[in-house]
């Protein structure tokens, strides 16, 4: 487990020196993963070598057992032959393996603990190292907005007194009343257009109301014109002959009626006229 300790106190040691050196966040953050993959790199070749250990091991346990149970066959052969004494020599190198085996597979599982343990620490500083991958991404882009807020603020902080926005300012209002002015116009134009419009209509209802006047005025002569002839008529045929009366006493013409109705139709349109 010390790899992993010395791995954690140098990331330890490089963060707390890039935090008080820090300038460029993204920079920072990218070096800190940097560092911690190199470790990692460090950290397997660690393990690795670990394995390594355990697979010889294990390799040299099965191996120490093979020649016990060679000595053992060998022992069993010189027993066959009748060679006892030569049976005791292998018994006791076949117990000397025995005792070398059961060493080197003690050896071997103390060592196979520790590489597994080693396993799951390595596995979960890659997790770590995974989870501080995605962090330093979440950590940057919190950075640039902060930092493109800091440059929005100091832009607008250092614009707020300058005379380019009174101008500005300056210049919306003169719009604003350029605009009014416009409309103002516009809506003097439409009541000028309005009132002329009904002008124009007074003027042929005017019109149409001396017409029907006239028309009227002319069935109105033509009616004593005929009543007058009718009346003349009758008188004739009671007392006599016109011709026989003075002419002082004789109605008046026709003719000098049609010149009265022209003195009236001409009052008429002078009178309309002044009224218009």
């Amino acid at each position: 487990m010390g790899i992993f300790d010395r791995f954690k106190r140098v990331v330890k040691s490089n963060l707390n020196d890039m935090i008080s050196k820090a300038e460029n966040p993204e920079k920072m953050l990218n070096q800190l993963i940097v560092d911690m993959n190199q470790q990692l790199i460090e950290s397997k070749k660690s393990v690795a070598a670990a394995i390594a250990d355990e697979k010889k091991l294990e390799r040299q346990a099965k191996e120490t057992l093979g020649q016990a149970q060679e000595w053992e066959r060998k022992a069993m052969l010189a027993v066959r032959a009748g060679k006892d004494d030569l049976a005791k020599e292998a018994l006791v190198r076949k117990q000397e393996y025995d005792k070398n085996a059961v060493q080197y597979r003690e050896q071997w599982e103390g060592q196979h603990d520790s590489v597994e343990k080693l396993k799951s620490s390595l596995r979960g500083l890659q997790q770590k190292i995974e989870e501080a991958q995605r962090k330093k991404n979440l950590l940057v882009a919190r950075a640039k907005r902060a930092e493109a807020q800091k440059k929005i603020n100091e832009t607008i902080g250092g614009m707020a007194d300058t005379p380019a926005f009174a101008a500005f300012e300056q210049m919306s209002k003169r719009m604003d009343q350029l605009e009014a002015e416009n409309e103002a116009m516009l809506e003097i134009e439409d009541m000028s257009r309005t009132d002329s419009l009904d002008e124009k209509f007074a003027a042929l209802e005017g019109g149409a109301n001396a017409d029907q006047l006239l028309e009227d005025l002319k069935k109105r002569v033509a009616l004593e014109d005929k009543s007058g002839g009718s009346s003349a008529g009758s008188s004739a045929g009671a007392t006599g002959s016109s011709a026989d009366r003075p002419a002082a006493s004789r109605p008046a013409t026709s003719g000098q009626g049609g010149e009265d109705v022209d003195l009236e139709l001409e009052a008429l349109k002078k009178k309309l006229q002044e009224d218009s």
